[in-house]
């Protein structure tokens, strides 16, 4: 195989991959009957408790849109809001216990079963696929960030 068969194969691989991700956190989001903006801010809590400032952040929300948020999951009963125990005049929210247990049913199995399956790599190959994984990563994050860029060169401004 020829290195650009090779490449376009592992872009297709990277992007297929990228599609069946999201599948599952689309099927998570219908099960617990939110929208994909409430499961990354449920997934960015499952770590341990964040003001509402640091999930704003995580997520890539504005301040008030992760306000809201929190308010529509915290009513929803997946999420609880307590006052910081560093500094009482703010409040962190954490997954509940029963969020907590849900999250785990949902996504436990995803990474016992992706665990498994490199398990048959050798410590060189993972070393190369954590690489890729990394600087995939970036780059994702890097072309959010120029696509966020490109306000005001919607629709209107582009082909008809």
């Amino acid at each position: 195989m020829s290195k650009q068969l090779a490449v376009e194969r592992a872009a297709r691989a990277a992007e297929r991959f990228g599609n069946a991700a999201d599948a599952v956190d689309a099927a998570a989001a219908d099960l617990l009957g939110v929208n994909r903006t409430d499961l990354r801010i449920l997934g960015a809590v499952a770590d341990g408790a964040l003001t509402a400032g640091q999930v704003a952040a995580a997520v890539g929300l504005s301040p008030a849109a992760a306000t809201t948020a929190i308010q529509r999951l915290t009513a929803r009963e997946y999420l609880t809001r307590e006052p910081d125990p560093d500094d009482r005049r703010r409040a962190v929210v954490a997954l509940t216990p029963s969020a907590r247990r849900r999250a785990e049913e949902i996504y436990g199995p995803v990474g016992e079963a992706g665990t498994d399956e490199l398990q048959r790599f050798t410590v060189a190959e993972l070393t190369v696929i954590a690489d890729f994984l990394e600087r995939g990563r970036a780059f994702q994050l890097a072309q959010a960030e120029r696509i966020r860029g490109l306000v005001g060169t919607g629709p209107a401004d582009g082909p008809q």
